[in-house]
C-alpha cells in the first residue's frame, strides 16, 4: 500500500511538473510574440523617421534653392 501511495505521489508530482512546463512554454510564447511586435513598431517608427527626415532634407534643399534664385534675380 505505501508503495503505491509514493508511486501516486510521484505521478503527481510528474503531472505538477509537466503542467509548470506548458504553462512557461505559453509565457515564452506570448513573450516571443510581444517582441516580435515591439521589433515591427520600432522598424515602423525608424523607416517613417527615415522619410520624414528625407522630405524634410528635400524642403530645406527646395527652399534654399528658391532663397539662391530669388536673390540672383534681385
Amino acid at each position: 500500500m505505501k508503495t503505491y501511495y509514493k508511486m501516486l505521489k510521484g505521478l503527481e508530482a510528474m503531472i505538477d511538473v509537466q503542467k509548470q512546463i506548458k504553462d512557461m512554454t505559453k509565457i515564452a510564447a506570448e513573450a516571443n510574440m510581444t517582441i516580435t511586435e515591439m521589433e515591427d513598431s520600432i522598424l515602423k517608427a525608424s523607416i517613417n523617421n527615415q522619410v520624414i527626415n528625407t522630405m524634410n532634407i528635400t524642403g530645406v534643399s527646395e527652399d534654399l534653392q528658391y532663397l539662391i534664385q530669388s536673390n540672383m534675380e534681385n
